[in-house]
């Protein structure tokens, strides 16, 4: 049964043209918890970390390969922020409506003020598709790259490619 959140977010690709394949799974809390699930799931898959600057007044969604290591010293640097930590459940909760363990780059289509800055690691770009949740962590679905870019590229969010 899919929930609101979900179906909000199914809606949202299809308006706009970007064609997706839905896994569904129990639920996972954790890229190794997931990695049992993802046999017969082609593509990328990533993990995902919801940031924020010392003062809480910016927040970034990390989105990098799943076995990537990320040194949050180095990203405050390349993108000129102060300390880096991790945000609340509750920020999480306000900024892109999910909970922790369905944290995703499709949350940001609930950022109605567009506060979150998505920072894409560039090596997830090298395949075809992307595996990523629909804002809840009982489904996985695969996106093609350049579908992913354009839903990115087209959120209003300020979103940046880096080498992380």
């Amino acid at each position: 049964m899919e929930t609101e959140e979900e179906k909000k977010v199914y809606q949202h690709l299809n308006s706009r043209n970007i064609t997706f394949v839905t896994h569904k799974h129990p639920p996972v809390y954790t890229v190794d918890e997931a990695k049992a699930f993802w046999e017969g799931i082609p593509g990328q898959h990533c993990k995902n970390l919801f940031l924020r600057d010392k003062k809480g007044r910016n927040h970034f969604l990390v989105v990098l390969l799943h076995d990537k290591k990320l040194d949050i010293k180095k990203l405050s640097r390349q993108i000129g922020s102060d300390t880096l930590s991790f945000a609340s459940s509750s920020r999480l909760m306000k900024y892109l409506g999910v909970e922790p363990g369905s944290v995703t780059p499709l949350g940001i289509i609930n950022d109605k003020e567009k506060k979150v800055q998505v920072i894409v690691d560039k090596d997830l770009l090298d395949g075809d598709t992307v595996n990523v949740h629909p804002n809840i962590n009982t489904r996985t679905i695969t996106l093609k790259i350049d579908d992913f870019r354009k839903f990115l590229d087209n959120s209003g969010n300020r979103v940046r490619y880096l080498e992380l």
